[in-house]
């Protein structure tokens, strides 16, 4: 009798499994696929998502996170805000606002890294600014996502997926062989006692 029991359970945690990895696998697909599209930038909910590949906010957030930044459009930014912006080599950086400089008729910006001695050399024109920290980190997943964004890490994530659902396939298909080949002994005992 238990045994009969545990048959839908198991079957039911299958399905789930199967379920979850064929999402995980189209998910990538997707993800991977706009990000290129996009020209490399990710998007979460409207915020572009970027890595983080130097120490210069710690601990504002760490080397390799990835940080949500919400586009930036002429709203009035001022001192502790966290930038993003394109430098005149056409880095783009994420650092803190220390000073709001009025020229003439443009605004510009003076930015610090948090963990740096020193402000930045150059200040940072209003137009330059790309982005604003929108407060969202998440730790680690950068060094992963900077990965997949190269032509390997691309072809590595989406085949891994793809070959755990086969492997998930051929090890459902094989659990009904021999469930099948179970019964078949069970009613071939059953039609040999009977007779």
């Amino acid at each position: 009798m238990k045994r009969k029991k545990n048959k839908p359970i198991r079957q039911l945690l299958s399905n789930i499994v199967t379920t979850l990895l064929f999402g995980l696998f189209i998910t990538l697909a997707i993800f991977i696929i706009v990000t290129r599209i996009q020209g490399g930038t990710p998007q979460l909910f409207g915020n572009e998502l970027k890595v983080v590949l130097s120490g210069s906010m710690e601990p504002t957030f760490q080397t390799g996170s990835i940080i949500a930044v919400k586009p930036y459009t002429d709203q009035e930014l001022k001192k502790d805000d966290i930038i993003t912006f394109v430098d005149e080599s056409e880095r783009v950086i994420t650092h803190r606002i220390i000073e709001v400089v009025e020229n003439n008729a443009h605004t510009m910006y003076q930015t610090k890294g948090d963990n740096n001695n020193g402000a930045d050399r150059d200040l940072v024109r209003q137009e330059n600014v790309v982005g604003i920290y929108s407060h969202f980190t998440i730790p680690y997943v950068g060094y992963l996502v900077h990965y997949m964004q190269s032509p390997l890490g691309s072809a590595l994530l989406l085949i891994i997926p793809g070959v755990f659902l086969l492997g998930y396939g051929v090890y459902t298909m094989w659990s009904i062989i021999l469930e099948m080949d179970r019964r078949t002994k069970e009613l071939t005992k059953e039609v040999t006692e009977e007779s």
